[in-house]
């Protein structure tokens, strides 16, 4: 190892920084996270000290270096953009034998400041010595994917009930104990925020002693987004990770369920037009089922579960049958696939509103509020129209919208294989036959639709390489 990573107990110590620059403020600003207190060296102080946290336990003490700053400090930050001046203080620090960094110059540095992830009192570090720094920037943000905002009040929780698990736990079976807490729904009760009730089943847990076992499932209804896996929220990864059972509908796609666990159980309940794998109320008894028998249950969705995803009566079947559930929102496929077809749903000269339809027939006609849908200033979405597009676009020109409306349809939207086909409410039916498009689609309506021209940024056919990777094999690509 060229570096031996350790962490330094820097509360209530005193550290010198040398440099008033923008970056020297955010080297202070970390000192001062880490509860010590910063004396600085700079004839002038950037703005960015101002705003930093803690401010009463910062102090400038000089304008330029002088080597009686260094009586009493724990560590030394420099930054400083003359070579001679910095090695001066680097020198001078490592004399007295006081740990020293000097921003940019590794080879005057006793010691080096990796990226972090704080997760207090969890903590990584992930340095390339100095070597790398973008390479060690990437695997950051890789790992901040891996490791939920909530595992410091995860380890806080462990850490109040340590004693108790020593008297009640025998020294051999604390591990395995400890270990089957972190993967109980303790830990994703306290990811989800509900820390009273993760306290409650672990308190359970010591009191029954290590041969414990949670009976009790959950279910995840995760929303999988439009299709395309960089969109995927953080939690829903997480929970892909570690769910039982995987219970997915049509519109996931290959790249999303490759993501999700390997070993876990996978079932399909796709649904098609006048073709349901499963009927709802089938889907809705199954996830009890699931739950009941102490699976943890991803139900994975295209979209948003709460959008024409009848997420909630999902959960209300959960509720009447008490099975503990959370919900983790995805991007909707008309926020998505609108951005990526580069229409806005909203712009301040064309449309002030939005609504979003299912273009679903029922004996070959529509039943909805075409006053309130068919608005000049409104643009309008509709999921699930491709079939009845024809009657769709005759039925919004006979409430009021002009035939030559823009409008659009977007096949496999944010996909490499995703089609933009653009026209009017008279001639995007014959566009969309004549390109032989399939479900899944989205259909556009509104004078947005103007601004493909000139907003479409994305070009499937640049990302066709990286259709079926992950964000993390990616990652691996790239590097």
């Amino acid at each position: 190892m060229n570096y031996l990573p350790i962490f330094l107990d820097l509360r209530d110590r005193h550290c010198l920084v040398v440099g008033g620059s923008e970056t020297a403020a955010r080297k202070a600003e970390l000192l001062l996270r880490a509860g010590a207190r910063v004396d600085v060296a700079a004839p002038a102080l950037h703005e960015g000290f101002e705003r930093l946290p803690h401010a009463d336990c910062l102090n400038r003490v000089a304008d330029a270096f002088t080597p009686d700053l260094l009586d009493g400090k724990d560590a030394v930050i420099v930054v400083e953009e003359d070579a001679a001046a910095a090695k001066l203080v680097a020198d001078a620090a490592r004399a007295r034998h006081i740990p020293v960094n000097v921003a940019d110059k590794p080879a005057l540095c006793s010691f080096i400041l990796p990226s972090i992830i704080d997760r207090s009192p969890i903590m990584v570090a992930v340095s390339s010595g100095g070597e790398s720094p973008v390479l060690a920037r990437m695997l950051r943000a890789r790992l901040e994917t891996l490791v939920p905002a909530a595992y410091g009040r995860l380890s806080a929780l462990a850490s109040r009930y340590k004693d108790r698990v020593r008297a009640a736990i025998k020294p051999e079976q604390r591990r395995a104990f400890w270990e089957k807490v972190f993967l109980s729904p303790v830990a994703e009760m306290v990811f989800s925020g509900r820390d009273v009730e993760a306290e409650a089943q672990l308190q359970a847990m010591i009191q029954d002693g290590a041969e414990h076992t949670i009976s009790r499932g959950e279910v995840y209804l995760v929303g999988a987004g439009p299709g395309n896996p960089d969109l995927l929220t953080f939690r829903a990864l997480r929970l892909m990770q570690q769910a039982d059972v995987i219970v997915y509908d049509r519109l996931v796609s290959p790249p999303i369920l490759d993501m999700c666990r390997r070993d876990a159980e996978r079932i399909y309940v796709g649904k098609e037009r006048d073709d349901h794998a499963v009927p709802q109320e089938e889907i809705n008894l199954m996830l009890v089922r699931l739950a009941k028998e102490g699976k943890r249950t991803l139900r994975l969705k295209g979209g948003d579960p709460f959008i024409f995803g009848r997420g909630g009566e999902e959960i209300e079947t959960l509720v009447e049958h008490g099975v503990p559930f959370q919900v983790v929102p995805g991007i909707t496929a008309a926020a998505g696939v609108a951005s990526y077809a580069g229409i806005p749903l909203t712009h301040r000269d064309y449309a002030q509103s939005v609504a979003f339809v299912t273009g679903h027939l029922k004996e070959n006609t529509f039943n909805m509020n075409w006053e309130g849908i068919a608005r000049k200033d409104q643009t309008i979405v509709i999921y699930m129209g491709l079939k009845g597009l024809p009657l769709l676009c005759e039925a919004l020109i006979k409430h009021g919208l002009t035939a030559d409306t823009p409008a659009a349809i977007i096949q496999h939207g944010t996909l490499p294989t995703q089609r933009v086909i653009t026209g009017d409410l008279t001639t995007l039916p014959k566009l969309a036959e004549q390109a032989g498009l399939k479900a899944p689609t989205l259909i556009i309506v509104g004078n947005v639709v103007k601004l493909r021209e000139k907003l479409g940024w994305y070009q499937p056919e640049l990302h066709s390489e990286q259709a079926h990777r992950t964000p993390l094999e990616t990652a691996d690509h790239l590097r």
